[in-house]
């Protein structure tokens, strides 16, 4: 067992230094695990402190950088006093350049004439452009080496070379509300243990903790200045799609391409050749100058390109990431508010802009749902509710995740049915297939239970290796205690039916590992049953092909696996409209999960939220049991005390 501290950090990167150095000057004991420092993106940065010349929109991300900004010099000077490292600090003013001229000057505007006359050498094309005389720039590189030293003056903690595996949680119920906190810090060196976790990770972030924050690679290059009696660049130049930033060692900075590749590394001809081309229409003179070195790295990017700051969905891990390309700028800021509400926790009004529950959706009726109720809760005087597996859930319909229009249609979507129990493909995930990014992050992990599922398998031991990944991902999620599986395995390619042999072989063993397996089958009886005895939670038959809308076809066969079980039936895959939705569960199926019908419609918020009402309409019926069939009719009204 490891040291428990009080505060351990993940990730050294500026942002994470940032905050161990102000927290151990507060009296604090700090840890920090780095996996590998020159992973870090304050490296590949160019270190330009520019609100303004960035013109961000006036709000909360304005207002954070022009703080961060202002409280740069004593930050510097701290850092500089406890080392002896100068940070390459310089208030140096930044010149925007424009090859079209704003209908709305921001900054300080300078015509053609004066712009030149503060930067010559610029480009033909540039017409005028903006100064910006409080912004100014620093080292990263020098800066990061600052940081360093100030944790070992300081007698902070720095583990080197270790990977974090995962951050281990468990499950809180407070006031009838699931509340997550973790537990340790799972490493290949070990566990380690604290009273409170920061996660600044950068761009790995997401693979730790499920925030929507995913790498933006970007390419740079260096160039070396003339000598002379002066340098021949004096001023950052922030242009169109380029910037040049001179050092005062005569080392000029040319940046930088933004490219969402993933994690697809290295530089790149065509990334170069860009940064050259945009370079040189700017500052021509460059074009002769010797190329010193070119490097790339990873920045932290967002959905909104806003930091994700404070508390988390635990109550003791904090969240410090998602910078993108502001990571140098904020630092001072960062560390400032994140020390702060650790010490004394209150949250500064400023994070409340950027906690990461803006990006959980919540759902903006429409002039139809405003018209329809909401969604009738099951009678509790039955306490009639979805059991599996030990685990109780109110409502019977499960949804799926594939096939929406976008990301915040399914989130909507799946708020809007009052589904608790949501599918996700986990090799969709593990592999961001097209409409699975950032889904972990999507979705509100502490209101919705996920059923990981091993839908593109083919075989039983395909199945049974992506469960296991399955059952980490959930935990990855917050769900430590969640085992649950839907088990596919389907090599028919054009109808995708399941095979019942290697569903029954990966099924026994999957049981035999501890899951909780609800397998996708076709509506046979038989199969059913063995699946029952071997040990599975649920059978899960399908209503027709998956996908086809066509509705109940097998209804003989669904009958028969109703009558027969002893655990809940789900009907899954075929049911195209509500009344085939309630059909299924006035035939007495425990539940039925539906994904395409919803995720096709041509309104998905709407037609979710019927489905949810038509699973309870069906439930209802079934319970309330229906009247018996006659062969003749039956007045409504009774014929005795009739007026003659």
């Amino acid at each position: 067992m490891q040291k428990t501290t009080e505060v351990l950090i993940i990730g050294a990167g500026i942002n994470g230094l940032a905050i161990a150095i102000d927290l151990k000057l507060r009296g604090v004991e700090v840890s920090i695990l780095s996996r590998n420092p020159q992973e870090v993106a304050t490296l590949a940065a160019a270190g330009m402190l520019a609100p303004g010349a960035e013109e961000l929109p006036p709000g909360p991300l304005a207002e954070l950088a022009e703080r961060s900004r202002w409280l740069y010099p004593e930050w510097v000077r701290k850092i500089e006093e406890l080392t002896g490292i100068n940070t390459g600090y310089w208030s140096c003013g930044i010149l925007a350049p424009v090859y079209t001229p704003s209908p709305q000057p921001k900054g300080f505007w300078l015509d053609k004439e004066g712009i030149n006359l503060i930067q010559s050498g610029l480009g033909e094309e540039v017409v005028g452009g903006n100064w910006y005389p409080e912004d100014g720039q620093v080292d990263p590189r020098e800066l990061y080496k600052g940081l360093l030293k100030a944790v070992e003056v300081l007698g902070i903690d720095l583990k080197q070379g270790v990977k974090v595996e995962a951050i281990c949680q468990r499950q809180r119920y407070a006031s009838a509300q699931r509340q997550g906190r973790v537990e340790s810090i799972r490493t290949d060196r070990g566990d380690f243990y604290a009273q409170t976790y920061v996660l600044a990770g950068g761009a790995w972030s997401s693979q730790l903790f499920p925030i929507p924050v995913y790498p933006v690679k970007g390419q740079m290059l260096a160039l070396q200045m003339p000598y002379g009696a002066e340098l021949p660049l004096q001023r950052v130049l922030y242009g169109a799609q380029t910037y040049l930033v001179p050092r005062q060692n005569g080392r000029l900075i040319v940046g930088a391409t933004s490219e969402k590749v993933g994690y697809l590394p290295n530089n790149t001809p065509q990334g170069i050749q860009t940064l050259l081309n945009n370079a040189i229409r700017l500052y021509p003179a460059l074009q002769d100058w010797v190329m010193e070195s070119f490097w790339w790295g990873f920045r932290p990017g967002t959905p909104d390109e806003s930091p994700i700051l404070g508390n988390s969905t635990c109550d003791n891990l904090i969240l410090a990431t998602g910078h993108y390309r502001n990571g140098i700028l904020l630092a001072p800021v960062t560390a400032s508010l994140i020390a702060n509400l650790i010490l004394n926790q209150e949250s500064d009004p400023l994070l409340t802009h950027f906690n990461c529950d803006r990006f959980y959706r919540r759902l903006v009726s429409k002039p139809m749902t405003a018209l329809i109720p909401s969604t009738p809760s099951l009678p509790t005087i039955n306490n009639d509710q979805l059991q599996i597996a030990g685990k109780t859930f109110r409502s019977r319909l499960l949804t799926g995740t594939g096939k929406y229009p976008n990301v915040a249609t399914m989130q909507d979507s799946i708020e809007s049915s009052g589904c608790e129990i949501v599918t996700v493909a986990v090799r969709r995930v593990q592999t961001k297939a097209p409409g699975h990014e950032g889904l972990a992050e999507a979705i509100d992990w502490q209101k919705i239970w996920m059923l990981p599922n091993t839908a593109g398998c083919k075989t039983a031991e395909e199945a049974i290796r992506v469960a296991r990944l399955g059952r980490e991902m959930a935990k990855l999620v917050g769900q430590e205690d969640n085992n649950f599986i839907k088990l596919e395995v389907i090599p028919d390619a054009k109808y995708l039916l399941p095979d019942p042999i290697e569903t029954l072989r990966a099924a026994e063993q999957l049981v035999r590992e501890g899951f909780a397996v609800l397998p996708y089958i076709n509506a046979d009886p038989l199969l059913a049953k063995r699946l029952e005895e071997a040990g599975c939670v649920t059978v899960m038959p399908l209503g027709s092909p998956i996908g086809s809308g066509q509705g109940i076809r097998n209804a003989a066969n669904i009958e028969i696996i109703i009558e027969q079980a002893n655990i809940p039936v789900v009907v899954d895959a075929g049911i195209g409209t509500p009344s085939e939705a309630t059909l299924a569960m006035e035939m007495g199926a425990d539940a039925v999960l539906i994904n395409s019908a919803i995720a096709l419609a041509r309104d998905p918020v709407t037609m979710a939220r019927a489905m949810g009402i038509a699973t309870v309409a069906g439930r209802l019926a079934y319970v309330s049991g229906r009247m018996p069939l006659k062969d003749y009719a039956s007045a409504s009204s009774p014929l005795t005390g009739t007026i003659v």
